[in-house]
């Protein structure tokens, strides 16, 4: 699709940003205009064909995790990154996260849910800019995912490389990648729909899970009040050990020690010190008091102990979803941010749910 604007009274195009703004935002709208239903139905013999007929088929839980190895696009400092996501490129179907100030790494741990219409056909697009103030803000990278390959019920995480045009597949350049989690929960749970949790952790791995109302026939399942768990518990990270850490120092070692932090309340915990050993282990086993599990990031950093200081190695960043559907795990994580090198941990959770009813916003940070 192409398309030429012209301004009556005045080319204003010519201020610097307006004319790309504007061509983004007249594409999106009619773009969707045109693909939008994806199918008419047209009855040949007189009958009810309302079931044909696209209609909300559930809503998809996203939490924006983080992104990774971002282009940078500042010429001093690092990129100010914030994601947009949408399923129809509609400005009121468009979530923004917030902006991470100079970080080329940045972690969002945002949850947004989307109306899902037809989960054949469509897809979450997420987009990446850098914010420059009062410029238009310059996009670093975007990345789609198509609902079609999404199971009702289960998570699904998922590493998404950027690329720079969605509509040219060759893309060698390196732009960075995002993580998300995925939750597409259909409407009608009793018809066919079996809740992934039990019923003391009814609630999504993301942030909610629609319990009650959810196939009402007068759209219940978007009112604003909504039925929401907060997960309490405790969760025990056993810090075993890691492997093929990078040299930190001249002689070819690392003094290596890990921190432990929940991202939500910066409850801080930290190893004892392996001198010289790129290999080591500690088996050290850590608990915390977590009041929202849903909510909440463990995030375990790699440092190494000098004489005078420390230096950042790399980390791990998890969310809780995985253990609060399982109740325990073993795992080695790459480390990020590091040359090489896998932490090997082992989580354990003790929940109790506390139910509560709550107004839903859309675009809330956690």
């Amino acid at each position: 699709m192409d398309f030429t604007l012209k301004v009556v009274g005045g080319d204003i195009s010519a201020i610097p940003g307006v004319a790309d703004a504007l061509e983004s935002t007249i594409h999106d709208a009619v773009e969707d205009s045109i693909t939008w239903p994806v199918r008419i139905v047209i009855p040949i013999l007189p009958g009810d064909y309302s079931d044909l007929e696209l209609k909300p088929m559930g809503t998809l839980e996203v939490k924006l995790v983080q992104a990774q190895g971002l282009t940078n696009k500042d010429f001093i400092g690092k990129s100010d990154p914030f994601a947009k996501l949408y399923i129809r490129p509609l400005r009121s179907r468009t979530k923004t996260s917030k902006i991470i100030d100079n970080d080329l790494n940045p972690v969002w741990n945002e949850h947004f849910e989307f109306v899902v219409e037809d989960i054949s056909t469509q897809h979450l697009t997420v987009k990446i800019y850098d914010d420059d103030g009062l410029q238009l803000s310059e996009l670093i990278g975007c990345a789609q995912f198509k609902l079609s390959e999404l199971d009702p019920g289960k998570v699904k995480d998922v590493w998404l490389k950027l690329v720079k045009d969605l509509e040219i597949h060759r893309d060698n350049k390196d732009r960075g990648k995002v993580h998300l989690e995925l939750l597409y929960c259909p409407y009608g749970v009793e018809n066919g729909f079996t809740n992934p949790f039990s019923s003391s952790l009814s609630m999504t791995s993301l942030e909610r899970f629609l319990k009650d109302g959810s196939g009402g026939e007068n759209g219940d399942a978007v009112n604003n009040i909504k039925k929401s768990v907060i997960i309490r518990g405790v969760l025990s990270v056993t810090v075993i050990s890691a492997e093929d850490l990078p040299p930190a120092d001249l002689m070819g070692k690392a003094d290596p020690f890990v921190v432990l932090t929940m991202k939500k309340t910066g409850t801080k915990t930290m190893t004892r010190v392996v001198n010289e050993n790129l290999n080591p282990i500690w088996n050290q086993t850590f608990d915390f008091v977590v009041e929202d599990g849903l909510h909440d990031m463990l995030i375990a950093e790699v440092w190494d102990h000098d004489t005078f200081g420390k230096d950042f190695m790399g980390r791990c960043i998890l969310t809780l979803t995985r253990v609060i559907l399982e109740g325990e795990y073993k795992e080695s994580f790459q480390i990020e941010e590091a040359k090489s090198g896998k932490l090997t941990l082992y989580l354990k959770w003790l929940a109790q749910p506390i139910y509560r009813n709550s107004s839903f916003d859309d675009n809330k940070s956690y």
